[in-house]
């Protein structure tokens, strides 16, 4: 075994350790342990509060889309009340031309808001757009095209609104 020098005793007896007590480190490890808990706790306030913020806005933001588009159909209603106060035997055709005008307003309207129709007759029956409610033996039609509309159906975006009720031919 080697021997220790006086030199390496006395590097031993300076370390800081030895003028440190021994509840000094603890202390100061309570202190950042108590800072860092501080600062989660106001993190966690903070996300919390930046959550129900954003969560407010898409609501908000939700109903204000929804509040335009009734305000676009109250003008489309206010058409059809006026048409509906007018309707008379004498003037068929005048009444006939206005109900084409608030039906064309109203496609646009559905357009401006991204609806678009589905496109049904002749189409190969999709059960993920149609709807069969009807199936018919028809020699003329291939077997699964649709040859018949009872109510169409619309997408909003790549997304389908309603689907259409169809009429499907068998063979």
């Amino acid at each position: 075994m080697a021997d220790k020098s006086p030199t390496d005793a006395a590097d031993a007896s300076e370390t800081p350790e030895a003028d440190v007590s021994p509840e000094a480190p603890v202390s100061d490890l309570q202190r950042e342990r108590d800072d860092y808990h501080d600062r989660w706790l106001r993190k966690s306030a903070e996300f919390e509060n930046y959550r129900k913020r954003v969560d407010r806005q898409r609501r908000e933001q939700a109903d204000e889309k929804v509040i335009d588009l009734l305000q676009d159909l109250l003008l489309v209603v206010d058409d059809f009340d006026l048409a509906l106060t007018v309707m008379s035997d004498e003037n068929a055709a005048a009444y006939r031309k206005g109900i084409e005008l608030i039906h064309a307003k109203l496609q646009d309207l559905l357009r401006k808001h991204d609806v678009r129709p589905i496109d049904a007759l002749g189409a190969d029956f999709d059960p993920n757009i149609h709807q069969a409610v009807i199936q018919e033996a028809s020699p003329d039609h291939r077997e699964g095209e649709v040859i018949g509309e009872l109510r169409r159906g619309y997408m909003i975006g790549e997304r389908l609104l309603r689907p259409a009720m169809v009429k499907v031919a068998t063979s």
